[in-house]
């Protein structure tokens, strides 16, 4: 007799779910030329924007959780194509500053409208944004994002041939 397979692991649909979500995002933003990435930095930018700031490359970084060179090709690309300044940090000579040009604004406007109706379409099965079901989901991903996961975890625990004593 042979057992049931065992259902999906939580790691599996969480990458599966992601992307799921990248793959939607860059189609919906294709038209307006811009990737799930570029559109991760000009709205988080945005944000940063209306509270007032104008972060740099690496505070970016941190916001996003996209690596700092990553970053840096985004904005480069970005600034390329007339949506996004860099200007040397006065303060601090090795800091880039970015801000979005008013060509920028209304680009990030545009694609925001657009995430934000493909989210409203993903989460319509829990009820939609608003929903009781979607503020627990936000508050578990919170949760799961705020745990820190050490990249070197030692691969040879799976082995016992190599595993320590």
């Amino acid at each position: 007799m042979s057992k049931a397979s065992p259902g999906p692991t939580p790691g599996f649909l969480v990458w599966r779910l992601s992307t799921k979500w990248r793959v939607a995002v860059d189609r919906a933003l294709a038209p307006l030329g811009l990737t799930h990435a570029q559109y991760s930095l000009l709205a988080s930018l945005l944000g940063m924007q209306r509270a007032g700031q104008q972060p740099s490359q690496r505070q970016l970084a941190e916001h996003t959780g996209l690596e700092a060179l990553y970053v840096s090709k985004l904005a480069r690309a970005l600034e390329d194509a007339g949506l996004v300044e860099r200007a040397k940090d006065p303060a601090d000579s090795r800091a880039v500053r970015l801000s979005l040009t008013e060509q920028g604004l209304g680009t990030t406007r545009r694609a925001v409208d657009v995430v934000q109706r493909l989210l409203g379409q993903l989460l319509a099965p829990l009820g939609g944004l608003a929903s009781p079901r979607t503020e627990a989901l936000v508050a578990d991903l919170t949760t799961l994002l705020d745990v820190p996961l050490d990249a070197a975890v030692d691969a040879s625990l799976d082995d016992p041939a190599t595993a320590r004593p």
